[in-house]
């Protein structure tokens, strides 16, 4: 297989597809961060994850329609508005489906696995009766189209730029809130231990419901993300569900660095193995070694005590 291309020609191409991994770890990351926080934090199984950012890449859809036919001259810089308004849409969807179900939950796993795979359902339908079976595209600014040469032969795509940043500084603020921020104390501090929390004062159902606001908002923005990367239709989201729960339980429950390390090895094993095989045995291949590690090291890369 190999003996079919150059030295020069091997180079080039792990150089595009490991830029191509990059953007699938800048998707997969912002899908994992969301489901960190939820799954590693709260022990919820948010099986509605994918449907959070179907939401996120819907509004962006809406938001991308609205400038154009009444703000256009402001079009340039839509996918700003679209980002932020993604985040409050999921957000608020997520507080209000951890008011009305999750809280209910709490230490039943298996029960918040099929209650959110019910509503999963039921979003995929609200959102099938709402938007139309087909699946949309969303129109990009000018100033996103096109790729930056790097080499004579290797070209980077602009929005696949943007992506990469966006993830950088999301993961960065995600970061500084639970670790440097009196908020992420109190989410940390009713991990550790619920019941000592609450008796020194925090208010655990309000850091619950936040949390998993917070988690359903930045899959929102990952909704976002995804538009330039594929399609959007009410089952978009269960094509990434199950990559995303690997990349969670992988990496270790409950940790951020252990997220973003699963994230990148698998991104880039599977797109790099994806130009020599099928997707599909790409995939499974990944799929196999990452459960093959797991049964040596069982708790993940990295492991932090989670809520019992």
């Amino acid at each position: 297989m190999f003996g079919e291309y150059s030295l020069g020609d091997l180079g080039s191409i792990f150089a595009m597809q490991g830029f191509a991994g990059l953007i699938l770890f800048s998707v997969y990351l912002l899908m994992a961060l969301g489901l960190a926080i939820i799954f590693g934090q709260m022990g919820v199984i948010n099986m509605a994850h994918g449907e959070f950012m179907i939401l996120g890449a819907y509004v962006t859809w809406l938001t991308a329609e609205f400038f154009t036919s009444h703000l256009p001259s402001l079009f340039p810089i839509y996918f700003f508005v679209a980002m932020a308004l993604a985040f409050c849409a999921s957000g608020a969807l997520g507080m209000a489906v951890e008011w009305a179900l999750i809280r209910r939950l709490y230490k039943r796993p298996l029960d918040t696995l099929l209650a959110t795979w019910g509503l999963s359902l039921i979003l995929q339908q609200v959102y099938r009766s709402v938007f139309g079976p087909r699946e949309v595209g969303v129109t990009l600014p000018d100033w996103m189209m096109g790729s930056l040469p790097v080499t004579d032969v290797v070209e980077v795509q602009i929005n696949g730029l943007f992506v990469m940043t966006l993830t950088l500084l999301i993961t960065v603020a995600v970061f500084l809130m639970i670790f440097r921020s009196r908020f992420g104390q109190q989410v940390r501090a009713v991990v550790q231990n619920r019941q000592m929390a609450g008796a020194v004062g925090i208010d655990t159902e309000k850091v619950d419901r936040l949390t998993f606001g917070l988690g359903c908002g930045i899959a929102g923005v990952a909704g976002s993300a995804f538009t330039m990367i594929g399609s959007t239709g009410p089952t978009a989201g269960q094509l990434y569900i199950v990559d995303t729960f690997l990349i969670v339980v992988f990496g270790g429950a409950a940790s951020l660095f252990g997220t973003i390390a699963s994230a990148f090895s698998i991104s880039q094993t599977q797109s790099t193995l994806e130009f020599f095989l099928s997707g599909s045995m790409a995939k499974v291949i990944t799929l196999l070694t990452v459960v093959g590690i797991l049964m040596l090291r069982p708790q993940g890369l990295f492991t932090l005590k989670v809520r019992r």
